[in-house]
């Protein structure tokens, strides 16, 4: 716990994240990236120099998903949680029979989460994005559009006002898996009909094929990230490169 909370802490102060007074709101989705980035940034915020507020908001997709078991987690590290309920999920695949839903489905939980967020008067919005999701999306941008690209540390959505932060970029995605296990989070089954059948998931099995030959692909990748540097991926501070947990 205190190991991870340091290397958020670090990824925080080296891209200016959280300022004094910040109304945070977790994104929660019910996977074990958000709830171990909610569970971070609530211990985080117990010692911060920089006092913040935290909230847990859950965009329901209409899939049926249980989430009694965040609202206790929630309740146990003092964090107020919301659940939005919506009907993107039976819009996307019942009405709209979308073949590639991904985008749309994206875009739309982005805009139902933006709108709680502004209604609750919060001004920043943290997700879940850990160390191996700006590697598989910088090769994603890469492969599948021709570009150099991946998303930024700190995000400013001008339309909204909110600002992004993904406090967890110096995670690996193991070490995420490892802690949601040990502290036995109540991790939600993702119900999604195309989960696993994505780009994405395509491009997480290339890297690790590739990774059995060049163990060092993913720090190569993420290192050449800071040092290029992409918009908004230099560090302020003395990165490190982290290690994964077993």
């Amino acid at each position: 716990m205190q190991k991870l909370m340091g290397l958020v802490r670090r990824c925080v102060d080296d891209y200016n994240m959280i300022e004094a007074g910040d109304k945070i709101a977790v994104g929660v989705s019910g996977g074990k990236d958000s709830l171990v980035l909610l569970v971070l940034l609530a211990g985080l915020r117990e010692y911060f120099n920089k006092p913040f507020e935290l909230e847990a908001i859950t965009i329901d997709m209409g899939l049926g998903m249980d989430y009694s078991g965040v609202e206790t987690l929630c309740r146990e590290i003092g964090v107020p949680y919301t659940i939005v309920k919506t009907e993107i999920a039976p819009i996307i695949f019942d009405h709209r029979q979308e073949k590639n839903p991904c985008s749309l489905c994206a875009k739309m939980r982005r805009g139902a989460l933006n709108q709680a967020i502004k209604e609750r008067g919060f001004n920043k919005l943290a997700l879940g994005h850990h160390y191996d999701d700006a590697v598989e999306t910088f090769v994603m941008s890469l492969l599948f559009e021709g570009r150099i690209s991946c998303f930024q540390p700190v995000t400013n959505l001008d339309r909204t006002g909110i600002i992004q932060i993904r406090p967890m970029l110096y995670i690996h995605e193991k070490t995420v898996d490892n802690f949601a296990r040990r502290r036995e989070l109540p991790v939600i089954e993702n119900r999604c009909p195309v989960d696993k059948e994505t780009k994405r998931e395509e491009v997480k099995q290339l890297i690790y094929q590739l990774s059995q030959t060049y163990p060092d692909l993913k720090e190569r990748i993420f290192g050449a990230m800071q040092r290029y540097p992409l918009p908004e991926w230099e560090p302020h501070g003395r990165y490190k490169r982290p290690k994964e947990q077993e």
